[in-house]
């Protein structure tokens, strides 16, 4: 079976390739600042995971198809990714000393197989307090410009987290357990590089 990541995140596409997963690559055609009124934050990016998926899908006939979208969320109000360096400041002392949720909507499309299923997966994140010298020097440096929130936890960031209570990978882009575990209930196999001792499962 034909596996394809609808996604131009480099964070997913590693977190796929860590477990070894055979999978091609098809960017979705699909304008991501696109807002659904009146859907609340889950399901505002679990519909935006469905559609970046079903912009691949739709024309990939035997894949499956995954499409992914994560948003951070603090007391109510989504963080997106951060338009310039004044704004990624703003969000990072926002969430300074604070707990957010993060949640990554993930979609299974595959017409074909008559595979349609999405889902979404919350991690909680608490925030030490970070003074605006760690600020500066995290948004100079590491320039988070293409992560919802203004941080990505895999790098310099990681020191500012003082808690986290749910999945690890979830924060970092893809929750990978969840993933594994729906597709075996949905009795699919996946197809594993040839150095794993099994290709299929």
């Amino acid at each position: 079976m034909q596996l394809i990541l609808a996604s131009k995140s480099p964070r997913r596409k590693q977190l796929l390739g860590q477990i070894g997963l055979t999978f091609d690559v098809i960017r979705p055609v699909l304008d991501e600042s696109l807002y659904f009124p009146g859907e609340k934050p889950v399901e505002y990016c679990m519909e935006l995971a469905r559609l970046k998926a079903l912009s691949v899908a739709n024309t990939s006939p035997g894949a499956l198809t995954i499409g992914a979208d994560t948003i951070v969320l603090l007391n109510g109000e989504i963080l997106e990714k951060p338009a310039d360096m004044a704004e990624a400041g703003a969000m990072l002392e926002r969430l300074s000393g604070h707990t957010h949720q993060v949640y990554t909507g993930v979609s299974l499309q595959s017409p074909d197989m008559k595979v349609d299923c999405t889902f979404s997966e919350k991690t909680d994140v608490t925030f030490r307090k970070i003074d605006k010298n760690e600020i500066r020097h995290y948004i100079e440096n590491f320039a988070p410009f293409d992560k919802a929130g203004s941080y990505g936890i895999q790098d310099f960031s990681a020191v500012f987290v003082s808690r986290i209570c749910g999945c690890y990978n979830n924060v970092v882009g893809f929750p990978i357990y969840k993933f594994y575990k729906t597709v075996k209930d949905l009795t699919l196999k996946l197809e594993f590089h040839s150095k794993f001792p099994h290709r299929s499962l």
